[in-house]
């Protein structure tokens, strides 16, 4: 456990807690680490039946910490360098594989923002349960970046027309339009989140450990049938954050200004 991912044990219950509010839980290299670790420890844990993936007070997570790759923002390469963004990038595909494989329960409780690499980690889950008031987006080609780890489990949670339209444009979805998508399973009132999450954690202890865990083993043999596509994401995130675009685009988001893309002005 580290100060920005928090783990907190109840019985067979733990709550992990991405717990960084003054970045709205930002996926920084410490708090990526954390969930790592803490997939490969509750994979081996069969006293582990259920885990609650939230964010701090304010947002579920505000997706990837652009502060680790700054850098490298519009730098390319000197020839024969070998890139440290490839394997950061990779790390969090590695995380994304993970939680997909635990073998317990794992619902996701979303209260606030859920951008980029946040609503990858919503796409692992088994059950998404979130406020009304929640915001759903994966706006990295806005951005200049493609929002390439997260972009096959888009795809398996949405199925292909609706992943085009969340990764290819770059929108935000209010709780409504997520829960008739698919992406949230259970949605509920703004202040009802930890009332309805309980009332969700105690039907799932119905559930046989075994069973449910057998379950999950062949569900995720079908997952497995898809293209495993870290190593390729990882170099087409960084090829990207070295490019034109993602400097002009990331620079334009700090300004608070339109990228010069927008409405066709790379033509002007």
């Amino acid at each position: 456990m580290n100060n920005v991912f928090q783990i907190d044990r109840d019985g067979g219950m733990e709550r992990w807690t991405l717990n960084d509010p003054d970045t709205r839980n930002a996926l920084s290299d410490a708090m990526v680490l954390g969930l790592y670790e803490a997939t490969l420890r509750a994979q081996k844990d069969t006293s582990l039946r259920i885990v609650v993936l939230t964010g701090a007070p304010g947002a579920f997570s505000a997706g990837g910490s652009l502060g680790s790759f700054a850098s490298a923002i519009g730098q390319p390469l000197a020839p024969g360098e070998a890139d440290p963004v490839i394997p950061m990038s990779r790390r969090f595909g590695d995380v994304l594989h993970a939680l997909c494989a635990l073998p317990q329960m794992l619902v996701c409780a979303v209260d606030g923002a859920a951008m980029g690499g946040g609503f990858g980690l919503l796409c692992c889950a088994d059950h998404v349960i979130a406020t009304q008031r929640s915001v759903f987006a994966t706006p990295e080609v806005t951005l200049g970046l493609p929002p390439a780890q997260i972009a096959p489990f888009v795809w398996q949670r949405l199925g292909d027309a609706r992943a085009r339209q969340c990764l290819l444009q770059g929108r935000s979805y209010r709780g409504a339009e997520a829960e008739a998508f698919g992406l949230v399973d259970e949605l509920v009132a703004d202040n009802a989140l930890e009332s309805a999450l309980r009332h969700r954690l105690t039907e799932m202890l119905r559930t046989a450990p075994g069973a449910m865990a057998c379950s999950k083993r062949l569900l995720q043999l079908l997952r497995d049938e898809v293209a495993d596509l870290r190593d390729e994401a990882a170099i087409a995130f960084a090829d990207a954050l070295r490019g034109p675009e993602a400097a002009a685009g990331i620079a334009a988001f700090a300004r608070k200004q339109p990228a010069p893309w927008v409405g066709g002005g790379e033509n002007k």
